[in-house]
């Protein structure tokens, strides 16, 4: 009997923007570096945007293989975003409801899905990176590891799963 993969839709508040996901994560994160706490604030000041950095200053993802994740609507309503012009790191928002979708590592293979945006059942965070940079005073629990930096077992799971693609890197276009 052939096992099926997960899929889920990863949708915008609306529901006029979706994409769809395929497989377990590779990893399921909170993240705390500076840029993404500064663009989750940028984001967030939109109209009608959802909040993006949580109380602790963190930034919760699940990243994907870029093969196994396909914008299925609203592809129109997505915009990307760059902290500076010459980044490599794309933060996109579906402008339908300012809601952002994904942060894309265009040099890499991965896609880093905003949590909030899957649904519930899909796994919860695994461990927290980069929490060095979380905002002055914030005690973080020991319900999962924290690193200040990124940790070993991220980086891990991010080669074999780039393994296992053959080493490719694919585009995500909409």
């Amino acid at each position: 009997m052939k096992k099926t993969k997960q899929r889920c839709l990863a949708s915008c508040l609306c529901g006029q923007t979706a994409l769809e996901v395929v497989g377990a994560p590779i990893v399921s994160t909170v993240c705390y570096c500076d840029t993404c706490q500064a663009a989750g604030h940028v984001f967030e000041r939109a109209d009608g945007a959802p909040r993006t950095v949580g109380e602790d200053g963190g930034t919760e993802y699940c990243l994907y293989r870029k093969d196994r994740v396909t914008v299925v609507r609203g592809g129109g309503h997505l915009q990307e975003h760059r902290l500076t012009p010459d980044s490599k790191t794309r933060r996109v928002v579906a402008r339908c409801c300012n809601a952002p979708m994904f942060l894309d590592f265009t040099q890499g293979h991965w896609l880093s899905v905003y949590r909030s945006r899957l649904p519930a059942g899909v796994q919860p965070p695994q461990m927290r990176v980069m929490t060095g940079d979380r905002p002055a005073g914030v005690t973080l629990p020991d319900d999962l590891p924290n690193y200040s930096a990124h940790a070993p077992a991220f980086m891990a799971r991010l080669l074999w799963s780039w393994a296992a693609m053959g080493f490719r890197r694919p585009k995500i276009t909409w």
